[in-house]
């Protein structure tokens, strides 16, 4: 029996584990669910439109092993009606995407999604050209299981999408497989690693850092990350101790989390040059003004970008 939580942030221990389906793990199907209800729930204009992901994600098995109902009830999840959450992650993707496009103005041909799980840049932005080539980073189980999900739902893969199978644990080297799938190595790139810094260890998030700096110069990095509580505006501290405790009750415990100048320095000690912090204030600004439903993102997640 999956039992659900009251308290408004997430679910409990997931009734079965994601290993035995070959699904993408909880973190990414709440993205995608997330994202789907940013769109049913909050007012318009929608920060971000994508139902895709959902799609992916809509299966009775994916659902129960994340923890929710199956059929329309995930709606009704405690989760799902977390608006600072729900409010970060459609921001920090039209962050990303509007990034991408900016560049792709100035000739940048390559985005890579690091740990993509239910990502559909890709099938919403490239159906029919390859001016834009996009990377999808993942696990080789993950990302066979969503190939075969895009053709159980009619999705054609976009020409411009390449698949990189890459397992995170293996001691190897994300960079060579995307070598193995098309990648130029002496061609600029967007690199994203969002909702994933916090389930890494300081050392593997450096090293991934050290891997970007060794791209080609003009590649930007953007990664989001969790802010340490002191950094976090007083009104958002409960609601962040509540998430992290209930990641870790569930498995996915949150490993790292900074300042934005902590940040920041490991950037630049990475090797990363011009890191610029965007704050939940900054995207704020951007994305939320003037809306009739003060919906605002948490501010215990911020975005970084830097420069190779």
């Amino acid at each position: 029996m999956v039992k659900h939580r009251g308290d408004g942030t997430g679910p409990d221990l997931p009734a079965q584990h994601f290993d035995t389906i070959g699904a993408p793990d909880v973190t990414a199907v709440i993205t995608a669910l997330w994202r789907r209800a940013h769109m049913i729930l909050d007012g318009e204009p929608h920060v971000l439109d994508d139902d895709l992901g959902f799609r992916l994600a809509d299966m009775p098995e994916v659902l129960a092993a994340a923890g929710f109902p199956p059929g329309e009830a995930w709606l009704e999840h405690p989760a799902m009606q977390v608006r600072p959450w729900r409010a970060s992650i459609a921001a920090r993707a039209r962050l990303v995407e509007d990034l991408v496009a900016d560049r792709s103005r100035d000739g940048l041909s390559q985005f890579i999604i690091l740990g993509a799980g239910l990502d559909t840049f890709a099938l919403r932005h490239t159906p029919d050209s390859n001016a834009l080539l996009v990377f999808e980073v993942d696990h080789p189980r993950t990302q066979h299981w969503k190939q075969a999900r895009l053709h159980t739902l009619g999705l054609p893969v976009p020409k411009a999408l390449r698949f990189a199978p890459f397992d995170f644990e293996s001691g190897g080297s994300w960079v060579a497989a995307l070598g193995d799938a098309g990648f130029d190595p002496a061609s600029p790139a967007v690199v994203a690693l969002a909702g994933l810094t916090q389930y890494l260890t300081q050392d593997a998030i450096q090293q991934t850092m050290r891997d970007v700096a060794g791209l080609a110069p003009a590649t930007t990095y953007v990664a989001t990350f969790i802010v340490s509580p002191e950094a976090a505006d007083p009104a958002d501290r409960e609601l962040i101790a509540l998430t992290a405790q209930i990641n870790k009750a569930r498995g996915t415990p949150w490993l790292s989390t900074f300042t934005p100048d902590q940040f920041a320095h490991l950037a630049q000690e990475s090797g990363l040059h011009n890191p610029t912090i965007i704050t939940s204030a900054t995207l704020t600004d951007r994305y939320f003004t003037g809306r009739g439903d003060a919906l605002r993102p948490c501010s215990g997640e911020q975005i970084l970008t830097a420069a190779v």
